[in-house]
């Protein structure tokens, strides 16, 4: 038990999902592969919950670490951690994925067994990239990830999948291989500069002194590779193919996590490595996230396909995650705004996810996706409407939900300094309100086109009442989320700040203070 105390990292992303994926290859019943899944990943839940409880909320340093030699003679080594900037994110991921499990309870789909492993490998990879602090090691588990979600949308999804798929991979291959010359260049600079040889991220914060004008083509090979896996515009062009074609799983996991992903990247490698380029760069990235929330919400409202309406309306709501992480005031971080970023991401990870598996319903019931054929539905179906008009909700940032928390923390900190740049962001709120609460008028009121439709089941009532829930609880209660990641935003803004007064760059995580299990 001591060594699973001392591991609890290492179980939560490497044991047990990997264990989980090779009994599901092995075992040769749906039924017994599904109480398999959905053990592992309650129980990979429940170490979260552990993790969560035993976070020490007071302090930004690195928690749980587990750091041994990997390849001593390259100075990479296997170093998990997790601070404040990943905790939520971790909690999001494994608390999904049992809603995923059930979800498939009662489907027809085929080789269920592969599906679940696959989405078992899909987690390993995405909870590896959120507590890795080797860039090698981040690295692996970052491709991993792409793997089982090119088989999940090639394999189940819809009829133009191959088109999808196809995308999908081109724009992320392209992206971490952008990614890969950037670090192997970082890795050349730490031996030239500091004659070490290392992959710690710890160590390569220190190097952002010493980088001088290399920051700026290093910069934008990080950035261009998070930009793909968010999708930033013009990048998301991959996005609604994706989540059109990807089965329902495919497309809460790609909008509850894997766009998150990209910007969690922005937030452990852009802004501690490359402080000086991002403050240069800042406008015109702002630019970008204000685009990408006007283009987003414009695209979304034209959209007939309900699939496609909530995929472009990710693309308006992460623009507001980007300006809220590069809204900076007299060139310092914002960490109001900062804070509004990170619990929007969570917040949009909720109310999304629980939107694609209530499309996912009404999809199996009626075969198909357009608006049009859709009416009446509050009347048949009066819990699936309440669901989605909560949801709805969430995701326009109603007062009370958590999507208005998010989107107000980062409209306050970014008019500080950038009032326009709010503005913009806020018509980028009132086109998303038009957009959303259309469809619901359009889905669930007016005359009745399937007369004969069903109101959710208890099985369906127990994967999404979960997120619903959510949606409110994060809306009236922030500071149960809030108050664990604070000191971790506010370390990460003073690490900016002391950069631009002093020109040195503490490690961004205190990791070297505060090693705690």
């Amino acid at each position: 038990m001591e060594w699973f105390a001392d591991h609890l990292l290492s179980l939560l992303t490497v044991i047990l999902p990997n264990v989980a994926v090779v009994a599901l290859l092995l075992i040769r019943s749906n039924s017994v592969a599904k109480y398999l899944a959905m053990t592992i990943s309650l129980l990979m839940f429940a170490v979260s919950i552990y993790i969560y409880q035993q976070f020490d909320g007071t302090t930004a340093g690195l928690q749980f670490v587990e750091h041994y030699e990997w390849f001593p003679s390259l100075g990479i080594s296997y170093f998990l951690a997790i601070d404040g900037l990943s905790l939520l994110l971790v909690m999001l991921t494994t608390m999904l994925m049992p809603l995923l499990v059930l979800s498939l309870w009662q489907s027809t789909l085929p080789n269920l067994r592969s599906l679940l492993a696959l989405l078992m490998f899909l987690q390993c990879g995405m909870l590896g990239s959120l507590i890795s602090f080797d860039l090698v090691l981040f690295y692996i588990f970052w491709e991993i990830m792409l793997v089982p979600m090119y088989f999940i949308i090639g394999l189940w999804g819809g009829t133009k999948r191959l088109y999808a798929t196809t995308k999908f991979f081109i724009y992320t291959a392209c992206g971490s291989l952008l990614m890969l010359i950037a670090g192997i260049t970082l890795y050349t600079l730490m031996w030239q500069h500091l004659e070490v040889s290392s992959t710690s991220l710890l160590d390569f914060y220190k190097l952002a002194t010493e980088l001088g004008s290399w920051q700026y083509p290093l910069l934008l090979g990080f950035l261009l590779a998070f930009a793909i896996k968010v999708p930033i515009w013009p990048f998301h062009t991959w996005l609604p193919d994706a989540h059109t074609e990807a089965p329902t799983v495919g497309s809460v996991v790609l909008a509850g996590i894997l766009l998150k992903l990209g910007i969690y990247g922005l937030l452990r490698f852009a802004l501690p490595m490359f402080p000086q380029a991002v403050i240069d760069l800042a406008p015109i990235l702002l630019v970008v996230g204000v685009v990408g929330i006007i283009y987003g919400a414009f695209t979304a409202w034209a959209q007939q396909d309900a699939k496609r309406l909530v995929a472009y309306s990710s693309v308006s709501h992460l623009g507001f995650i980007v300006v809220g992480i590069f809204a900076l005031h007299q060139g310092e971080l914002s960490t109001i705004a900062l804070t509004g970023a990170i619990y929007q991401m969570i917040s949009h990870g909720v109310s999304t996810g629980a939107l694609f598996f209530l499309i996912g319903v009404i999809y199996q019931r009626c075969h198909t996706r357009q608006i049009a054929d859709y009416g009446g539905l509050a009347t048949q179906m009066p819990i699936f409407a309440t669901m989605l008009i909560i949801a709805t909700l969430g995701s326009i940032g109603l007062p009370g939900t958590g999507g208005f928390i998010g989107e107000f923390y980062i409209l306050v900190g970014t008019f500080a300094n950038q009032p326009l740049v709010a503005i913009c962001a806020t018509f980028g709120v009132l086109l998303g309100a038009i957009y959303m609460l259309s469809l619901c008028r359009r889905m669930l009121f007016g005359a009745s086109k399937h007369p004969e439709v069903r109101d959710v089941n208890r099985l369906e009532i127990a994967y999404l009442l979960p997120l619903i829930v959510l949606v409110i609880i994060m809306g009236i209660v922030p500071e149960l989320f809030l108050h664990k990641i604070k000191p971790s935003i506010e370390h990460l803004a003073n690490n900016f700040r002391n950069y631009q007064l002093t020109g040195t760059n503490l490690a961004q995580t205190g990791a070297d203070d505060d090693s705690r299990h």
